[in-house]
């Protein structure tokens, strides 16, 4: 659904008019930003190049085994530079903890000496720019954009995707049409936080398998509610207060 379809009164996934979902949708938002105030991009960065390389290593990983090897990677190589000159076997040794580090040394090395050849050694903070860069698709790059450069940006990772479908802003699979979709629901400069609120959500609530819906501060706006446990006493005991490690 784009901002035209909010206009003309094209149907939701719901059934409900567009202005109804607009306004559901941005309540459910209100409720869970207060829910989680400290929410934020959870891959640990001092600027946008460690952030870039950060999460081209969370692929198929978690943040928590991330972080626990940036800050030796980081401290080797503080730049694009330095890390576009590394020496393969040593960059595996590093990231080997993150799962498929071959393939992820392959990318960090191109994408190192795709930032030097193209971009000086600085990360572009373009999203047309970013997404030419090897191993960066969209999320990434709005990844980089909204918590390194203040550039809004929708994340459409697993847990934003699961949940923009479990609340009925969008029936659509595919992250670009999520993000196009969810996107027309909020104001831009809402994005990036509305990004970073909802996977924090999804990390510690409404979980892939059987969320707490009985502790759920949006509940009562969730047109999948039951999905997981409704009992308030066991959905509290399925709350997590972080990213699994």
């Amino acid at each position: 659904m784009s901002s035209d379809d909010v206009k003309t009164g094209a149907p939701t996934p719901t059934g409900e008019t567009p202005l109804a979902l607009t306004r559901r949708a941005r309540r459910i938002y209100r409720l869970l930003a207060q829910r989680y105030p400290d929410a934020r991009a959870e891959l640990d960065f001092a600027d946008a190049y460690q952030l870039l390389v950060a999460t081209v290593l969370s692929a198929q990983t978690t943040d928590v085994r991330v972080n626990g090897v940036t800050p030796t990677l980081f401290a080797r190589y503080p730049d694009a530079r330095a890390l576009a000159a590394a020496d393969r076997a040593e960059v595996e040794t590093i990231v080997q903890p993150t799962g498929f580090f071959r393939a992820k040394t392959d990318s960090l090395l191109r994408l190192a000496s795709a930032l030097v050849e193209r971009f000086d050694g600085q990360v572009p903070g373009r999203l047309r720019d970013l997404v030419t860069l090897p191993g960066v698709g969209r999320k990434t790059a709005n990844v980089v954009l909204g918590n390194a450069f203040g550039v809004p940006g929708i994340t459409v990772d697993t847990h934003f995707g699961r949940l923009a479908r479990r609340f009925g802003w969008t029936s659509q699979d595919d992250p670009v049409k999520v993000e196009h979709e969810v996107g027309a629901l909020f104001p831009r400069k809402d994005w990036t936080q509305l990004s970073n609120v909802l996977i924090f959500h999804g990390r510690r609530t409404c979980h892939a398998r059987n969320p707490a819906c009985g502790a759920c501060p949006v509940a009562s706006l969730c047109p999948a509610y039951g999905t997981g446990e409704t009992d308030p006493d066991k959905a509290q005991k399925l709350l997590r207060s972080g990213p699994r490690a």
